[in-house]
């Protein structure tokens, strides 16, 4: 397969568009038409996962941290990332990241990371905002059913758990059409006027090429009136850290005791326990704490993260109780989703999750 046929399903799952504006997720390294055959998953990038991918024979390595993340203004092999880089063009093997856009998309990190301790009712803890179109477009009432259901398929029509939404209110629409017209209903040169339905529904910005294309396609006219308006409104299915139930709550020690057994971590930085029962659980993997007052106006009884800076903890206590899980062991799944979503798509394709520990942090 080409690398990009692997990178473009990656990216309709997680649209590189959702990354952060200091990340730099995409292809770090490689030729998007080469051909691959098998694929190696990975948190980081290092020396020893090149090494691991040329014993597998696999083409590309798909990693969640970019190895170019801050400008890289020589390759002399002065540092890891130069060292992964250089190797990685001398074996002619691509890298792809997919970094932050994995952390917002649904169904991302910390989806994952709910799954794992089993929470329910689990939504997006700060959803993403500007991300939304409106499409607005008019069609002859009896064409309307078709021209709905193209662009509902294309991914329009979109709201939380409801899909296939729209409104639609009737009306009058007028035109001429000239001499190189090609009228679905009237006569070329003549004024004409047509019951129509105006339509509107949204969208997520990254699918306006495909729903328009869907929308020309499955209109009569050979000439589509439509609107596209941005949407202030906050997209309730991206976003950074989720919040969800565990059912049947449980104190909080034994809450502390589920995180390390599920996530096989060996110890817990946390603020001060407060007495109290978990119920709802707000997560966010990798470096968290950003989002430590989202958390706490959620209602949240714990919040569970990586890399929390030392005061944090102050902010915290009293408040809710904050567990530090480390910023790998939250990101750890990761190369479980990469798994799923490529397998699901390419069931002849060859896909190993590494057996290289990339964590560079130890525990004593």
């Amino acid at each position: 397969m080409k690398v990009r046929e692997i990178t473009s399903c990656i990216e309709s799952f997680a649209p590189l568009t959702y990354q952060e504006s200091y990340d730099n997720a995409g292809l770090q390294t490689g030729d998007p038409s080469a051909e691959v055959s098998a694929a190696l998953l990975c948190i980081d990038v290092t020396e020893e996962v090149i090494k691991e991918a040329v014993r597998l024979d696999a083409g590309l390595i798909i990693s969640h941290h970019p190895v170019i993340f801050g400008g890289l203004k020589q390759l002399t092999g002065s540092t890891p990332a130069e060292r992964v880089i250089m190797e990685a063009i001398r074996q002619r093997i691509s890298i792809y990241s997919a970094h932050t856009n994995l952390d917002a998309v649904h169904n991302g990190v910390s989806h994952r990371m709910a799954a794992k301790i089993g929470l329910s009712s689990v939504r997006v803890l700060s959803p993403l905002r500007g991300k939304l179109r409106k499409l607005v477009f008019f069609v002859p009432v009896d064409n309307a059913p078709n021209v709905r259901s193209a662009i509902f398929e294309a991914g329009a029509g979109q709201i939380g758990e409801y899909d296939m939404c729209s409104f639609n209110a009737a009306g009058e629409g007028t035109f001429r059409g000239s001499e190189a017209s090609d009228p679905y209903v009237g006569e070329k040169g003549k004024m004409h006027s047509e019951p129509e339905l105006r339509v509107e529904t949204i969208f997520p910005h990254e699918l306006e090429g495909n729903i328009l294309n869907a929308l020309v396609d499955a209109h009569p006219y050979d000439e589509v009136a439509y609107d596209v308006y941005p949407l202030e409104n906050v997209y309730d299915r991206a976003g950074m850290g989720v919040i969800g139930e565990l059912e049947g709550g449980m104190d909080e020690t034994s809450f502390l005791d589920l995180l390390k057994k599920n996530y096989g971590i060996p110890m817990i930085r946390h603020s001060r326990l407060l007495g109290r029962k978990v119920h709802k659980v707000a997560l966010c993997g990798g470096s968290g704490g950003f989002l430590l007052g989202r958390a706490i106006a959620s209602g949240a009884d714990v919040f569970v993260t990586g890399d929390v800076r030392y005061h944090p903890f102050f902010d915290a206590d009293g408040k809710i109780m904050m567990a530090d899980i480390g910023h790998y062991e939250s990101e750890q799944f990761t190369t479980e989703i990469f798994y799923d979503l490529l397998l699901g798509k390419f069931s002849n394709f060859a896909v190993h999750l590494t057996e290289v520990n990339t964590n560079p942090v130890n525990y004593y």
